[in-house]
């Protein structure tokens, strides 16, 4: 997951491959709550790993239930339910922005603390308590639940608390249905519980929205031996007696709402072969995978079958829609972005319910599109798009909502080739943490749009340490030239090839597996940062180096590391030799002085014997030999940024360097203009 201020997306050109989608969250936190509600152990296979399923876990083990994870992967979970039978009266429950373990947990708890005794408290972060739960509530509240609301009223945190008289189940519970889906799925999901001595009835006020959520949560309760009758979208009967019984085990389906993102991407770019989404498809119960009638209609090339679809741009520049969203409301939002490549307006209409979710989804769609250059229309329920005349360089604010992230990473296929900037990319946390992975997986764009930062410079100047943390700073890949020769002197020793052998040696630099982890090298598997640093493989590097036939394979390697969605890389020649196109160059210098104490600090550290003056005089030996070599001799580019680091910090540093290369990004002239 990309841990950064912000995430900025080069300008991409086509897609092609296959992703495997994460495990549905509107269906993994059902199924968790109701593994936790029934009698004996349910094995959840393929569930979401994200912020969502995990304070759901978390709530479920503060109940008393039996939480296991098995395995690594943190997808297979063994829970062990409760039977409808309080095992803890007592629990203050933290649920994030997770509207699906908020309003749930809600009525199941307040049935249970009302009927058995007990005391809750439920709440999240500040825009959990500005999500409306009042109608819910009032539901509640019919049945004689206590329920105290303890911020603002109609809205969380609660306190959820025992009674003294029976519940009232004899008249029909009534909850409005035009606000929210996940009120009337908290009551399904909770009053199996209070069904001992008759049937209860839940009838919907107004028109029902976001129907198909509702289907998931019919079709799970099925699966868990609650057989809701209904009349239409009015009237739901959970009959008398009514039982959880594990299903014994469980899948869960991928997210077709995230779907949505790589069917969009498809249809924008997969020119030459299709993009192949795995994990959700024709079978599926969401009703988001209706989005693919919607994305067919704009032009895109589907086929389907059980538990995948492939994907191809169709008709392109995409066709303009109107469509009534009620039935897509999340996946509704990657058609908005989709209509910045359409031509006419696409008007989407019947999504009142973006304004009461992670973030008012309206006002919010409408403000990041028109940085692109759309124009934008809105109303209480429904946004109409016109494409960019010109596409502008954005800097777009996500609001701390995951599906703003995700859908406007598809705005960086403009025909315009402007860079996107994605405040807060760690939001998609929430539904999809390795979201940017799976789609810098599947893209492809001329490496010129690939942008590269280098730092050279002289031994012991920091110039690792320093590309390192901008790396991470910025979500960038890392490239340790100097590792890339010391790795192919460590594999040539481990397999004992002769530093004579120029052939062998370029056969093992050709077929280097090397990648870099948070600064550290990895050959396959293998952590070998340590290993690097010993001084006999430094030693034998400087030999390996000198070969035509290793120099060649290892630039061809180091090349291979510019990749969406950038590169930082250092070492003595990447400015000048490596990437002479960089879009910015740094040679970090620090004096002689100061590289001997460094050094000197970190053999000591190591508790390897260390003289400062012989390391001073090493280091001015190794600096005249690295400026007068014949071959790729250590010097600044002519247009470096030259930075003497002997007095600053890391930190200083990369903040000099960070600064200089925002002032090369086209965002703050974007929004400067703008203003």
């Amino acid at each position: 997951m990309f841990n950064t201020p912000f995430l900025d997306l080069p300008p991409l050109q086509s897609a092609a491959g296959t992703v495997r989608l994460p495990g549905s969250k509107s269906i993994s936190n059902r199924v968790l709550l109701l593994a936790g509600l029934s009698e004996g152990h349910t094995l959840v296979h393929d569930l979401l790993d994200s912020d969502d399923t995990r304070v759901m876990l978390q709530a479920l083990r503060q109940l008393g239930c039996a939480v296991e994870p098995q395995g690594s992967a943190g997808t297979t979970w063994r829970i062990g339910g409760i039977g409808g039978r309080l095992s803890t009266r007592e629990a203050r429950l933290f649920l994030g922005n997770a509207g699906t373990a908020m309003r749930p947990l809600t009525a199941a708890l307040a049935v249970l603390a009302a009927t058995q005794g007990g005391t809750f408290q439920l709440s999240g972060i500040a825009r959990m308590h500005e999500r409306p739960i009042g109608d819910l509530v009032d539901a509640l509240r019919q049945l004689g639940c206590p329920i105290d609301y303890l911020g603002n009223e109609g809205f969380p945190p609660l306190r959820l608390r025992a009674t003294t008289s029976p519940l009232d189940t004899a008249a029909p519970i009534r909850v409005r249905g035009d606000v929210s889906s996940q009120f009337l799925t908290a009551l399904l999901l909770a009053l199996p519980l209070v069904t001992t001595h008759r049937d209860v009835v839940i009838e919907v006020e107004g028109e029902l929205i976001s129907k198909p959520y509702v289907e998931i949560t019919l079709n799970l309760l099925a699966r868990f031996g609650i057989a809701v009758a209904r009349d239409g979208w009015r009237r739901f009967t959970l009959p008398q007696g009514s039982a959880y019984r594990s299903p014994g085990e469980i899948h869960v389906e991928g997210d077709a709402s995230s779907a949505s993102y790589f069917i969009a991407l498809g249809a924008l770019a997969a020119t030459e072969a299709p993009v192949r989404i795995e994990g959700v498809g024709s079978d599926s119960i969401q009703g988001d995978i209706r989005f693919v009638d919607a994305a067919q209609a704009m032009g895109a090339s589907v086929t389907t079958g059980p538990g995948w679809l492939e994907v191809r741009r169709g008709s392109f520049a995409l066709r303009s829609i109107t469509l009534d969203c009620n039935h897509i409301p999340d996946a509704a939002m990657t058609l908005a972005v989709m209509a910045l490549y359409a031509q006419g307006t696409t008007r989407l209409t019947n999504i009142a319910s973006w304004r009461v979710k992670e973030t008012d989804r309206i006002a919010a769609m409408r403000d990041e599109l028109r940085k692109l250059g759309a124009q934008v229309d809105s109303g209480d329920d429904f946004i109409a798009i016109t494409p960019p005349r010109s596409w502008r360089p954005a800097s777009i604010a996500t609001y701390d909502d995951h599906r703003i992230a995700m859908c406007f990473a598809l705005a960086a296929f403009n025909p315009d080739r402007q860079p996107v900037r994605v405040l807060d990319p760690q939001c998609v946390a929430k539904t999809f943490p390795d979201y940017f992975e799976a789609l810098f997986g599947l893209v492809q764009t001329p490496l010129a749009c690939i942008p590269v930062i280098t730092v050279d410079g002289p031994t012991a100047s920091g110039k690792g340490t320093l590309a390192s943390a901008i790396a991470r700073r910025l979500g960038y890949h890392f490239l340790d030239s100097g590792a890339v020769y010391r790795a192919t002197a460590l594999v040539a020793m481990r397999k004992s090839v002769a530093a004579d052998d120029g052939d062998a040696l370029g056969r093992i630099a050709a077929g280097l597996d090397l990648h870099f982890i948070g600064g550290d090298a990895h050959l396959g598997d293998e952590n070998v940062a340590e290993a690097l640093r010993a001084e006999d493989v430094g030693a034998m590097a400087s030999r390996v180096s000198a070969w035509p036939q290793v120099r060649e394979a290892l630039r061809q390697l180091q090349l291979s590391f510019r990749r969406v969605p950038g590169l930082v890389a250092d070492g003595r020649d990447m400015g000048t030799v490596i990437f002479p196109g960089a879009n910015l160059k740094v040679f970090l210098t620090a004096s002689v002085a100061t590289r001997a104490e460094r050094r000197h600090k970190q053999l000591i550290s190591k508790g390897i014997p260390a003289n400062i003056a012989t390391l001073r005089t090493e280091l001015e030996a190794r600096d005249a030999r690295d400026q007068n070599r014949s071959v790729s001799p250590l010097e600044p580019a002519q247009d470096a940024m030259l930075l003497d680091n002997s007095a600053l910090t890391v930190d200083a540093s990369m903040e000099q360097v960070l600064n200089a290369w925002e002032q090369r990004r086209p965002f703050a002239a974007a929004a400067a203009a703008k203003g």
